[in-house]
């Protein structure tokens, strides 16, 4: 019987490297595709923006991310560092970033220098009359093993997860430009008044 799954294992083990050179080269050594998600959000650009670059607040909106801790204090700059703990399929890793775009207020992009490497890109624009905003996420998380092999069978699930992720973000923009919005009818009605 355990004869059995040693030899089922080494079976599959053929078949993942062999499955991962074909994949190799049909890349023709390009990473990965990058998992591409939108979203159009009702609040101008830079109230979308200030909640982007809030590093440290991500795990408000990143549901996988459990924390972000930055190296150094204040605005974040292009090379700055920081360190986030990220559950995974129901294991915590640490993933070191290094902030790699700083454009405000129309792009930020880390790149991932942990177990997974890759990036993210995240790319602004204002809605034609500026109270929307629509937000272009790109991320490739490339897997330490069996890269091509593993970025097909995760994909899904980082889709998943990362359609999840812009939706949580959009609704806590939505909401906090709204309260603001609130805030300043309230103090015009009172000076008014």
């Amino acid at each position: 019987m355990i004869r059995n799954f040693v030899r089922l294992g080494l079976l599959g083990a053929v078949v993942a490297v062999v499955a991962e050179a074909v994949l190799r080269r049909r890349a023709a050594g390009r990473a990965p595709e990058p998992i591409q998600l939108l979203a159009v959000i009702d609040a101008p650009i830079e109230d979308v923006w200030s909640e982007l670059i809030d590093i440290e607040g991500q795990p408000r909106w990143m549901h996988d991310m459990k924390s972000v801790r930055m190296e150094a204090p204040g605005a974040a700059t292009v090379g700055s560092r920081g360190e986030a703990t990220v559950r995974m399929f129901g294991i915590a890793v640490t993933d070191p970033v290094t902030v790699t775009v700083l454009e405000p207020p129309t792009r930020f992009g880390i790149a991932h220098e942990g177990v997974f490497s890759g990036g993210g890109t995240f790319d602004l624009t204002g809605g034609a009359d500026g109270t929307t905003t629509i937000v272009r996420w790109e991320e490739i998380l490339q897997p330490p093993i069996l890269p091509h092999l593993a970025a097909l069978i995760t994909a899904p699930v980082f889709r998943h997860i990362f359609q999840a992720d812009i939706g949580r973000f959009k609704a806590i923009v939505e909401v906090d430009h709204a309260d603001r919005t609130d805030a300043r009818g309230l103090a015009v009605q009172r000076a008014r008044g």
